[in-house]
C-alpha cells in the first residue's frame, strides 16, 4: 500500500507538472501525460521511478474501461443512423487501406505476421481527442470539413472496438482464417443487438422509475456498478471487458440522464485515464528507440503520406470535393489514444514484439505534434494541385463520388423499405433465438425432471413448445407484417404493378424465416415427419397473423423500446438541446448551423443584438438563444445577450469562423487592482461639521459621489434601523456605510 501511495503521487505530480508546462505550449494534454510516463519511468536513471509497477498497470486497465465508457456516453446509435452513407463509405475505406498499408510496412521490415496485424489496426486509427482540440485551438471547429472529420472519427471508434475483438479472436486462435472471423463477427453483432435492445428495455425504465431518489452520489454509484458489470458479462461472453464498458456506456447514452452521468463521470475519467496515458509513457524505452530510429521513421512517413494521399480519397469516394477531401484527410495524419489501447491489449495476449509499443508511441508522438501543421498544409496542396494539374482533372476529382447522390426516388423507395425490414428481421430473430436457447437451456431441462418417464416425457417436450411459441409469436409476428403498410410499400405497389411481385416475395422470404424458427422447435422436441413439422408451422403463422392480441402486444411492446429508445432526444428536444430539423437542408446552399457559447468574461453580455450589428458585421443570421430551460427562437434587435447562452447561427465556414473568433476574443479586460475592490463595512459618526447633516438620503450623494451604501441606522437597539429616504441626518447619527476601501476613505475624510 504504501508503495502504491508514493507511486501515484509521483505519477499524478509530475503529470501535472508536465501538463501545465504542455498546456502553456498549446500541445496537448495526452502528449503530456506520455512524457510524464517516460519520465518516471525506470529508463530513466538520473530521477525518481516507479517502484510497482504491476499496481500502475492494474489503475491503468481501469483507466482503459473508463475511457471506453466514457466514449459509449458520447456514442450514439442513432447518430450514426442519421449520418447517412457518406461517412460510413470514407470510414471503411480509410480504416481498410491503412491497415493494408500498416501491414505492408510490417511486412517489409521482416516482423512476425502478428506483429504486422496489430501494427496495421494501430495505424488505422486517428485520434479523436487530438484532432478535436486542434480544431478547437485552431478556430476551426465550427466548420464544414470539421464536422465531416468528427463523423468520421466517430465511426472509427466504433470499427476500433470491432477490431479489438477480431484482434483478440486472431490472437487466441493464432489463424486470420475466414471462417473464424466470420463466426466471430457474427456472433459480436448477435450479442451486441441482444445487449442493445434488452438494455432500451430495463435501463430506462429502472432509471425512470428510480429518479426521484436519484442524487449526483447514487447516480455515479449506478452508472460505474452498471459500467463493470457489463464488463464482467462481456469477459464472460469470450470479449474484453473494455468492449463491454463501451456497449454499456452506448446504453446509457440513450437515457435523460446521460448528459448529468456524463458530468459526473469526467473527473473519475480523467484521473484513470491519465493513469494509462502515463503507463503508456512508462513502456518508451530510449534504447529501443535509438535501435529501431528507421522503423520509426518510416511508419511516420506511412501516416503522414498515407492520411494524406489514402485519407482524401476516401472523402472523395464519400463524394466530397477534392478541397473537402483534402483537408478532411490532412486532418487526420496522426495515431491516437485507440493504438495505445491495441497495442496493451497486443502485449497483455502475448502476441506482440515488446519493441513494438515504444515505436507506436514514437510514432504517435511525433504524429500529434505534427497535426496542426498537416491541418495547414491541406489548402496550400491543394492549390499546388489545381495549378499543376488540367482543369478537366480537377473536375472528374471533384465529382468522383456524385454517384452516390443522384438516385432516382423508386430506387431510394426499395433501399429504405428493404433496409428498414432487414434490420426487423435481424432484431426479432437475435430475440427469437434468445428465447429459445433460454427456454431450451433452463426450461426443458426442469420440466423433464418434474415430468419423468419415457410417457410424461412427450408432456414436457410439449408444454414447452407450446410455451416456447408463445413467447417468440409476437417477435415473429411483427417481423412478418411490420412494414407491410408503410409509405414506401404502399407507394412502390401503387407506382408499378412490376413492383408487386418483388414485394410478395419480401413477405414470403420474412414467412419463411419465421417458419424456420417454428420448424427448429418442432424438429427440436419431435420425431414428426417433416411435411407435418412444416404444415404446423405455416397454421401457427396464419393464426398468429390473424391475431390482433398479438399484435397489440407487439405494437405494446414496440412503442415501450421507442419511448426508451427517444427519451434522450425527446428531452433534448424540449430543452432545446438538438439542432433545427432543417439544418440538412441548408447545407446544400454552402451554409450550415454552429452552436457557440458566451464567455463569462464576454464584452458582448449585457449588450442587445442590435447594438452588436452580428448580421451586418459578420454576415451570419442568429436563429435561436438557448438559455438554460429556455429556448429564444428569432431573437429580436432588443434581446439582451447573458454569459452563458448558447448561440446558434446560421452561415457560411468563414462567415461563422469570424464571428466566433470575435465573440471569443472581445472580452472584458481583467481589473489589474482586483485585490482592491473587497467590499468593507464601515462606522460613520455624523459630527457637526459633516455636509450630511440636514440632508435625507436621497439627495446626501452617498451613492452617487462616493459609491458606498447606507445599509442602516445604529439607534441603541440590538439591530440596525433602517433609513426612511426622507428622513434627514442629524449630528450624532451612527451610519454604517459598505464600499470599496478607497471610496469609504473618500468618504470619512
Amino acid at each position: 500500500m504504501e508503495n502504491l501511495i508514493l507511486d501515484l503521487t509521483l505519477i499524478l505530480v509530475v503529470a501535472g507538472v508536465v501538463t501545465l508546462l504542455f498546456k502553456e505550449l498549446k500541445q496537448p494534454l495526452v502528449l503530456g501525460y506520455i512524457v510524464a510516463g517516460f519520465l518516471v519511468s525506470p529508463h530513466m536513471p538520473y530521477v525518481a521511478s516507479v517502484v510497482d509497477k504491476e499496481n500502475i498497470h492494474t489503475w491503468a486497465d481501469i483507466g482503459v474501461l473508463f475511457l471506453l465508457f466514457a466514449l459509449g456516453l458520447e456514442f450514439s446509435f442513432k447518430k450514426i443512423l442519421r449520418m447517412g452513407m457518406a461517412p460510413v463509405i470514407a470510414a471503411l475505406s480509410i480504416v481498410f487501406s491503412m491497415m493494408t498499408l500498416g501491414i505492408l510496412v510490417g511486412k517489409a521490415f521482416g516482423w512476425s505476421q502478428m506483429n504486422c496485424v496489430f501494427l496495421g489496426g494501430m495505424l488505422a486509427m486517428s485520434s479523436t481527442t487530438i484532432i478535436y482540440k486542434a480544431f478547437d485551438d485552431m478556430g476551426l471547429r465550427q466548420q464544414h470539413f470539421a464536422s465531416l472529420v468528427m463523423s468520421v472519427l466517430i465511426l472509427e471508434d466504433v470499427l476500433a472496438i470491432v477490431m479489438m475483438v477480431m484482434l483478440s479472436t486472431i490472437a487466441s486462435g493464432k489463424s486470420l482464417g475466414g471462417g473464424v472471423m466470420l463466426m466471430s463477427v457474427l456472433r459480436l453483432v448477435i450479442i451486441l443487438i441482444l445487449w442493445f435492445i434488452v438494455g432500451i428495455f430495463l435501463i430506462p425504465l429502472f432509471l425512470r422509475k428510480t429518479r426521484r431518489l436519484m442524487t449526483d452520489e447514487t447516480l455515479v454509484i449506478i452508472s460505474l456498478g452498471l459500467c463493470f458489470l457489463m464488463a464482467v458479462i462481456a469477459t464472460r461472453a469470450g470479449f474484453s471487458s473494455a468492449f463491454g464498458a463501451f456497449v454499456m456506456g452506448s446504453i446509457l447514452a440513450e437515457t435523460i440522464e446521460a448528459d448529468k452521468i456524463i458530468r459526473l463521470v469526467e473527473p473519475v475519467k480523467n484521473l484513470f485515464g491519465a493513469v494509462f496515458f502515463v503507463s503508456v509513457g512508462m513502456l518508451v524505452d530510449p534504447q529501443i528507440l535509438f535501435s529501431q530510429w528507421l522503423p520509426i521513421l518510416m511508419l511516420t512517413l506511412t501516416i503522414l503520406i498515407g492520411q494524406a494521399v489514402l485519407g482524401s480519397t476516401g472523402y472523395m469516394l464519400s463524394g466530397q470535393p477534392l478541397k473537402t477531401a483534402m483537408r478532411c484527410g490532412f486532418s487526420m495524419a496522426q495515431i491516437g489514444e485507440f493504438a495505445f489501447i491495441i497495442a496493451s491489449l497486443g502485449l497483455t495476449l502475448g502476441v506482440i514484439s515488446d519493441f513494438l509499443y515504444p515505436v507506436v508511441v514514437a510514432v504517435s508522438v511525433i504524429t500529434t505534434f505534427l497535426t496542426p501543421y498537416m491541418i495547414r498544409a491541406a489548402e496550400p496542396s491543394y492549390n499546388y494541385l489545381e495549378q499543376r494539374l488540367s482543369k478537366k482533372w480537377i473536375r472528374r476529382l471533384n465529382h468522383l463520388g456524385a454517384i452516390h447522390h443522384t438516385t432516382t426516388t423508386e430506387k431510394n423507395e426499395w433501399r429504405s423499405l428493404l433496409r428498414q425490414m432487414l434490420v426487423n428481421t435481424v432484431i426479432y430473430s437475435i430475440l427469437s433465438a434468445a428465447v429459445i436457447a433460454l427456454m431450451f437451456t433452463f426450461v426443458l431441462p426442469f420440466m423433464r425432471r418434474i415430468l419423468p418417464g419415457w410417457e410424461l416425457h412427450w408432456w414436457a417436450n410439449g408444454i414447452t413448445g407450446v410455451a416456447t411459441v408463445a413467447l417468440i409469436s409476437p417477435f415473429l409476428r411483427a417481423m412478418i407484417m411490420k412494414k407491410n403498410h408503410s409509405p414506401e410499400w404502399r407507394s412502390l405497389w401503387t407506382r408499378s404493378r412490376l413492383n408487386r411481385l418483388p414485394l410478395i416475395f419480401t413477405v414470403l422470404a420474412r414467412i419463411a424465416v419465421a417458419a424456420a424458427f417454428l420448424f427448429y422447435i418442432c424438429n427440436y422436441l419431435s420425431r414428426f415427419a417433416n411435411a407435418l413439422i412444416i404444415t404446423l408451422a405455416l397454421v401457427v403463422i396464419i393464426l398468429m397473423i390473424l391475431s390482433r392480441r398479438l399484435k397489440h402486444q407487439s405494437i405494446r411492446m414496440e412503442r415501450l423500446f421507442i419511448q426508451n429508445l427517444r427519451s434522450r432526444d425527446i428531452e433534448a428536444q424540449v430543452h432545446g438541446k438538438k439542432k433545427p430539423l432543417f439544418e440538412g437542408h441548408l447545407l446544400d446552399r454552402d451554409i450550415h448551423i454552429s452552436n457557440f457559447e458566451v464567455p463569462e468574461g464576454s464584452a458582448w453580455a449585457g449588450q442587445r443584438l442590435s447594438q452588436l450589428r452580428i448580421g451586418s458585421r459578420f454576415g451570419v443570421h442568429v436563429s435561436s438563444i438557448l438559455r438554460g430551460l429556455q429556448r429564444i427562437n428569432i431573437p429580436g434587435g432588443s434581446t439582451v445577450l447573458f454569459p452563458g447562452d448558447r448561440i446558434q447561427a446560421i452561415g457560411n465556414d468563414d462567415q461563422l469562423r469570424a464571428f466566433g473568433k470575435a465573440l471569443k476574443n472581445e472580452l472584458v479586460a481583467e481589473d489589474p487592482e482586483i485585490e482592491k475592490r473587497e467590499m468593507h463595512l464601515r462606522q460613520l459618526i455624523l459630527t457637526a461639521e459633516s455636509p450630511f447633516i440636514g440632508k435625507t438620503l436621497r439627495n446626501s450623494g452617498f451613492r452617487d459621489q462616493y459609491n458606498c451604501m447606507v445599509v442602516g441606522v445604529e439607534e441603541g437597539q440590538e439591530n440596525l434601523t433602517l433609513i426612511d429616504p426622507e428622513r434627514l441626518f442629524e449630528q450624532g447619527d451612527i451610519i454604517w456605510v459598505v464600499g470599496e476601501e478607497g471610496d469609504l476613505n473618500r468618504l470619512i475624510n
